[in-house]
């Protein structure tokens, strides 16, 4: 019987936001713009009440939200097209799906009306020592600061990542990605979920506007959700640091700006009710906004070696030491914007 899930709440000015112990998960959030109106922009799974649930792994049972995964992806049996290595840097653990804070409870700490800090322990043969996160709503605008610190037990390579899942209305196209400047474009080199691909794979391309899907016709990827039924990945390399999503029917934006020198790329996870199987039940519309440094979620055992992306300059893994902290910072914030 895995233990049960606590949660923290705060208000502001702007807003109230609920965090969770498992997976250190952050959501839903509700933001009040200055005219007034309430927007929930983040995705709680909508499995979250589900007997059922208790059978499923732990990052699944009550997925909401914003999380960090350290390391991001996992190590799995995998077939990649040439020029893809599966020989990099591994350990015991490393096919934990996007880590082990991703699936156990985190411990809180101060919790104030201020502020919601929390830490997860790594277990004792694991590279990575601690995880601290603390979550800062600012008392002036409808926007959160994040802060994740990482102290490691020994000196390690790993792919790291961030993963706000944002939701997505019922009508297709009606939310815009808007991404910050970035270089290309790259699909992922083998199928998400069997059966749901879309994008034609191992691919580059300029931009989400023009983007060749398996039946070679041309997509723009940048309206949201898309019509067809689909589980896939597209990466973002060479990014500014910054992405919006224009919800169009609901008149605003939902802003996300994080360190492009730790985290180069930003995965877009297009969660399209192409998974059928229990608990996605073709029922799953989100998309997640991930900002990586990272191969795809293929794990530390790509992500460390060689790929396209890595050959590219990109890069893919981040380098730590057990004398150095590592800190990076984070900003979710939302803006009026015209409908339509």
């Amino acid at each position: 019987m895995s233990a049960e899930t606590t949660r923290r709440a705060l208000a502001w000015a702007h807003g109230c936001l609920s965090v969770q112990s498992l997976g250190g998960m952050l959501g839903p959030v509700l933001f009040l713009l200055p005219d007034g109106r309430q927007v929930s922009p983040l995705q709680v799974a909508p499995w979250g009440n589900d007997p059922e649930r208790e059978t499923l792994p732990e990052i699944l049972k009550e997925l909401r939200g914003e999380w960090p995964c350290v390391p991001f992806g996992s190590d799995a049996s995998r077939t990649l097209p040439a020029g893809w290595s599966v020989d990099g840097e591994s350990f015991d653990g490393a096919g934990v799906p996007h880590g082990h804070s991703s699936n156990v409870h985190w411990a809180w700490g101060a919790c104030d009306d201020r502020q919601i800090a929390m830490e997860c322990h790594y277990p004792e043969n694991h590279p990575i020592r601690l995880l601290r996160r603390q979550i800062v709503p600012d008392p002036n605008a409808p926007s959160i600061d994040i802060t994740l610190e990482i102290e490691a037990r020994r000196p390690c390579r790993l792919p790291i990542g961030l993963h706000p899942t944002f939701r997505l209305p019922s009508r297709p196209g009606s939310v815009t990605i808007e991404p910050g400047a970035h270089d290309r474009v790259w699909s992922f080199p083998a199928d998400v979920e069997p059966g749901a691909a879309l994008f034609s794979p191992d691919r580059q391309w300029l931009s989400l506007g023009k983007v060749e899907t398996r039946k070679g016709v041309m997509l723009d990827a940048s309206q949201v959700p898309l019509v067809e039924e689909t589980e896939d990945l597209l990466q973002l390399s060479g990014i500014d640091g910054s992405l919006a999503l224009h919800y169009r029917d609901e008149g605003f934006r939902a802003r996300l700006t994080w360190q492009n020198e730790h985290f180069p790329s930003l995965l877009l996870w297009y969660s399209n009710r192409g998974r059928k199987a229990y608990p996605w039940n073709g029922r799953h519309v989100a998309l997640g906004v991930e900002p990586i440094a990272s191969a795809f979620d293929l794990g530390p055992a790509v992500s460390t070696g060689d790929s396209p992306i890595a050959g590219s300059g990109v890069a893919t893994a981040i380098a730590f030491e057990p004398d150095q902290t590592f800190t990076t910072r984070y900003r979710l914030s939302v803006e009026a914007a015209p409908i339509g």
